[in-house]
C-alpha cells in the first residue's frame, strides 16, 4: 500500500510539470526608474523587494518546478501589478503604501524569507527602508494627514 501511494506521488509530481502556468519568467527591459532618494534606499529595496517589484527578478531554480512555480509567478505578477519599479513610466497608483507595508511588517511577506535570507532586514534597516520609500514615492499616511 505504501509503494501504491509513493508511486502515486510520484506520478502527480510528473503529472503536475505540464501545467503550463508559472513557466512564464520574464524579466522584460527596464524602463524608467524612480529617482530614489538615497543610494542606501535603492540598496536595501534591491536586497529585500526587487525580486517581486521589478524586472531584475532572480528566478532560483525551484521557482522551475511545479506547484512552487505557480506560487513565484503567482508572487511576482501580484508584486509588479502593485510596484514596479522597473516600469516607472507607468502609473504606479499603489507606490504611496510601500513604506506603510514594510512599517507593518507585510513586506517582505514572511513566507518569502525563508528561501531568501538576504532579503532579511534588520529592525534598523526595515526603518531606514520604510523611511527612504516615504521620500521617494510618497507616504499614504501623511497624504491622510494622519
Amino acid at each position: 500500500m505504501k509503494k501504491r501511494i509513493a508511486i502515486g506521488i510520484a506520478v502527480l509530481f510528473v503529472l503536475l510539470q505540464a501545467v503550463p502556468y508559472g513557466r512564464a519568467h520574464s524579466n522584460p527591459p527596464i524602463g524608467a526608474a524612480p529617482k530614489w532618494d538615497s543610494p542606501r534606499t535603492k540598496q536595501l529595496f534591491d536586497r529585500a523587494c526587487a525580486t517581486c517589484h521589478s524586472h531584475q527578478t532572480v528566478w532560483p531554480w525551484y521557482s522551475h518546478v511545479a506547484p512552487v512555480s505557480w506560487l513565484a509567478q503567482h508572487d511576482v505578477d501580484e508584486g509588479r501589478e502593485h510596484l514596479n519599479v522597473s516600469a516607472w513610466s507607468t502609473a504606479q497608483e499603489d507606490a504611496d503604501h510601500a513604506a506603510g507595508e514594510v512599517r507593518e511588517g507585510g513586506m517582505p511577506p514572511w513566507f518569502y524569507l525563508p528561501a531568501h535570507p538576504e532579503a532579511r532586514l534588520t529592525d534598523a534597516e526595515k526603518r531606514e527602508l520604510a523611511d527612504g520609500l516615504a521620500r521617494t514615492f510618497g507616504d499614504e499616511k501623511e497624504e491622510e494627514g494622519e
